[in-house]
């Protein structure tokens, strides 16, 4: 058996979250990571991109490649003085481990490195295992897991199939696992008018009613109604911008915010050709220019059943009795970028208190999460079961 630390989630989680790696810091997480996957024989290469620390480790090069993948970086821990106990003390009381990072993800990282060290100890890892944890995770997502997946397959690098930790599950710990996410974009629309006094209308060139009548109708026009497994593609208006400082100017800009997620009825590409089209029609006859300036952070997918999705159900139904929902709700994480790399499919903690005061997650959960992996693990190198 291999130094017990190793082979215990629960302390691994408590080590992780008591470095307080708040989005782009590191504060040495990722070192944890790293050390421990050396200890149990990965082939360890750090990728810093920026300012952003990443890490992908593998150990073997023969067989189907079962990667693992996460992120030590955590959001903000809001007010400090509202949480029970210290957000990065990683205190265990009342059966919980309490800090930022206990749910969203840290857990789910020592859990998946238990169960490795578990597995290896069992003669059960009879193939190539690897890790793909990204710092940038709660960030920009541009130097991260995104960054991560393009060197990879510039470097022809194979991964048959990858289990992302994200707190998935609803209720219960293996409740739901998401099969797939819709997709996101986001765009600004800048009308671009002519300042003037409000008492000469005719002087100036009024951005702020073109501005309204078009974000009206986009927030009218009805995108879908659904689509296999997916829920409706919705776009939603975030944040309304003018700036105007006094109560006679006609103001000379007016922006807008906003963000559309959608399901594989749509492309980015297919969105922004439609809000460009509107955003012509806003100007036909208008003194002024509108603009669009979109920005994709993700296509939507689907990860179809296959063996791989089946014994992960039949992990977590062996240790909790549930049967997992195939979900594709939620928001955006970096399976977004996996899945260009491989079938990918998510499944964690349950999410109740991830990114809020006093975070916490159930020992005895982590414990079965990484029990669960370890099956996954044992079966995926059962020949044929993911093939």
């Amino acid at each position: 058996m291999r130094q017990t630390s190793l082979n215990d989630p629960v302390n691994l989680a408590r080590d992780l979250i008591r470095r307080p790696s708040v989005t782009p810091a590191d504060a040495g997480a990722m070192d944890i990571v790293e050390q421990a996957l050396a200890a149990l024989g990965f082939t360890c290469r750090r990728m810093r991109f920026g300012e952003i620390e990443n890490l992908y480790a593998r150990r073997g090069q023969t067989g189907r490649n079962l990667c693992f993948a996460g992120h030590t970086d955590v959001v903000p821990v809001g007010d400090a003085a509202a949480w029970t106990r210290p957000p990065f003390a990683a205190e265990i009381a009342e059966s919980l481990i309490w800090g930022r990072g206990a749910v969203d993800m840290k857990s789910a990282i020592a859990a998946y490195i238990a169960a490795t060290a578990d597995a290896i100890d069992a003669g059960e890892a009879n193939g190539s295992l690897s890790f793909l944890i990204t710092g940038d995770e709660e960030g920009q997502a541009r130097d991260g897991t995104r960054a991560v997946v393009a060197q990879l397959i510039a470097e022809g690098e194979r991964i048959d199939h990858c289990l992302v930790g994200e707190p998935t599950s609803s209720a219960r710990l293996g409740d739901m696992i998401k099969v797939g996410r819709r997709g996101s974009l986001n765009a600004w629309i800048t009308v671009e008018g002519v300042q003037g006094h409000v008492a000469y209308p005719d002087r100036a060139a009024n951005p702020a009613p073109i501005l309204t009548r078009l974000l009206t109708r986009l927030d009218a026009h009805l995108l879908d109604e659904g689509y296999s497994q997916f829920q409706p593609s919705n776009l939603e208006i975030t944040e309304i911008e003018i700036g105007n400082p006094a109560q006679n100017i006609i103001p000379a800009r007016a922006r807008a915010r906003l963000n559309v997620r959608f399901n594989p009825a749509h492309t980015g590409a297919s969105l922004i050709e439609w809000l460009e089209a509107e955003c012509r029609t806003a100007a036909q006859g208008f003194k002024g220019e509108v603009m669009l300036d979109p920005a994709i952070s993700g296509e939507a997918f689907l990860t179809e059943p296959d063996g791989f999705v089946e014994a992960c159900i039949a992990a977590i139904r062996a240790e909790t009795g549930e049967t997992a929902a195939l979900s594709t709700t939620g928001g955006t994480s970096d399976a977004r970028f996996i899945r260009d790399l491989c079938p990918v499919i998510e499944f964690g903690l349950v999410g109740t208190t991830m990114h809020m005061v006093d975070e916490r997650a159930p020992v005895a959960e982590v414990e079965a999460l990484s029990r669960i992996y370890r099956r996954i693990i044992k079966t995926y190198f059962t020949a044929g079961t993911a093939q």
